[in-house]
C-alpha cells in the first residue's frame, strides 16, 4: 500500500452529508479524501429545461432498480459533486422538538431519538449560516426554539403568491416564508446584477445561486491544501482488519475498471441512505456475514422515502409568478381534529410547465 494512498479521513460521497462534513473538517489540517462515483454536473442549457430533466432524464442515473421485482430506472439519486443536492429544492427547515420525542402516527408509535433537538441546536444554526437560509422565525406557530434569527431576510412572494398568503390568512392559516438556501448576489456584498430565480426545484442551477453542497461544502473545503476530491470513484466495498473490528481497506473502482485502494483512519461512510446500506451489504466478511454493521440483520430494511403527495390546483385567476417555491403553512403539523396524527408541512414547489405536467400525469 503506497503511503500517499493513507490520509486521516476519508469521506465517501460528496453529497449534503459528505459535503458538509468536508467543510467542517478542511480547517482541522488533517488530510481528507473526498470519494464521488460521479462527475461534475455540466453547467448546460439543458440544467433549465423541463423536457431534459423531467422526461429525458439526462441527470438521473443509468441503474435498473426493482420494486416488488419490478424494474425501473429511478429517477433519485443523483451522482454527481453535491449528490442530489444539485437538484434538490432548497427547503431547510428544522425538525421540531417533539419530532425528537415518542410520536403517536396513524400507522404506529415512532420511538423517541436518542438525542434532543437541544443537541442539534447549534449545528442547525451554523448550518444556515452556511447555506445561505433565507427566513423569517416567530408566524410558524410550530416552529422550534432559535438561538439566533435566520441569518438572511425571507425570499420576497411574488405578486400572485403574496395574494394566496393574504387569502389563507383571512381564513385563520398562519402561512410563512419558506426557509429557503439560495445565494441572490448580496450576502456576501458581491456587486453586480441580484440573481433572478427561474427553473430550480428538481432542476440544476447553473448560475450556482443554489446552496448546495458542492457550492457550499465541497468548493470551500477544496481551498484547503489538505483536502482532495477523487471523481469517478466507486467504492465497490469496505474491507475490515484480522478481528473485524476497524476498516483495513476502501476498495475503489474507477470508470476505467482499475481497482484502488486507499486506507484511512478514520472512514465517514455519507452516500445516502439507500447506497450507505448497500455499500455495508457488499462489505461481507467472516466477520461480517451479513454485511458490515449489521449484525442486526436490520441494515438497508424498513427504509422510509420522503413521503409526500403533490396537488395541483386549477385556480381561476392566472399565476404568472415565475418564481413562487416561498410560502409554506404547517397548521396540521401535528394533525387535525378530524386527523388527530401527524401530516407535516405543506409547501409551494417549484412552478410546473407544460411539459412536465404532461409527463408527470397519470395515464
Amino acid at each position: 500500500m503506497s503511503h500517499n494512498n493513507h490520509y486521516d479521513v476519508i469521506i465517501i460521497g460528496s453529497g449534503a452529508g459528505g459535503g458538509t462534513m468536508a467543510r467542517a473538517l478542511a480547517p482541522t489540517g488533517k488530510r481528507i479524501l473526498i470519494l464521488e462515483r460521479g462527475g461534475y454536473l455540466p453547467r448546460e442549457r439543458e440544467n433549465w429545461s423541463s423536457q431534459a430533466v423531467a422526461v429525458d432524464k439526462r441527470y438521473s442515473p443509468h441503474e435498473t432498480w426493482y420494486f416488488d421485482e419490478r424494474p425501473f430506472r429511478p429517477s433519485h439519486p443523483h451522482y454527481f459533486v453535491g449528490g442530489s443536492t444539485k437538484l434538490y429544492g432548497a427547503a431547510l427547515i428544522r425538525l421540531r422538538e417533539r419530532d425528537f420525542e415518542e410520536v403517536e402516527h396513524g400507522g404506529g408509535i415512532s420511538p423517541a431519538w436518542p438525542i434532543s433537538y437541544a443537541d442539534l441546536e447549534p449545528y442547525y444554526t451554523l448550518a444556515e449560516k452556511w447555506y445561505y437560509v433565507h427566513g423569517q422565525a416567530g408566524i410558524d406557530p410550530t416552529e422550534p426554539t432559535r438561538s439566533a434569527p435566520f441569518p438572511y431576510p425571507p425570499l420576497e412572494h411574488e405578486p400572485r403568491i403574496q395574494q394566496l398568503n393574504d387569502d389563507l390568512q383571512r381564513l385563520g392559516y398562519s402561512p410563512f416564508p419558506l426557509p429557503m438556501g439560495v445565494k441572490l448576489g448580496y450576502e456576501d456584498g458581491q456587486e453586480g446584477p441580484l440573481t433572478v430565480l427561474s427553473n430550480f426545484d428538481g432542476f440544476p442551477d447553473p448560475t450556482e445561486s443554489k446552496a448546495d453542497a458542492h457550492v457550499i461544502g465541497i468548493k470551500p473545503a477544496l481551498q484547503y491544501e489538505n483536502v482532495s476530491l477523487k471523481t469517478h470513484s466507486y467504492v465497490e466495498r469496505l474491507d475490515t482488519n484480522g478481528n473485524g473490528r476497524k476498516v483495513s481497506s476502501v476498495v475503489v473502482k474507477q470508470d476505467d475498471g482499475a481497482r484502488v485502494n486507499y486506507t484511512a483512519d478514520w472512514v465517514i461512510v455519507a452516500a445516502g441512505a439507500i447506497n450507505s446500506a448497500a455499500l455495508f451489504l457488499r462489505s461481507k466478511s467472516e466477520y461480517h456475514p451479513n454485511g458490515l454493521a449489521n449484525s442486526s440483520d436490520l441494515v438497508g430494511r424498513n427504509y422510509m422515502s420522503n413521503n409526500n403527495a403533490t396537488f395541483i390546483a386549477i385556480s381561476k385567476e392566472p399565476n404568472d409568478a415565475i418564481f413562487e417555491k416561498t410560502l409554506a403553512m404547517a397548521d396540521f403539523y401535528w394533525g387535525s381534529e378530524e386527523w388527530p396524527y401527524p401530516m407535516g408541512f405543506i409547501q409551494m414547489l417549484g412552478k410546473a410547465d407544460e411539459v412536465a405536467l404532461r409527463y408527470e400525469a397519470p395515464e
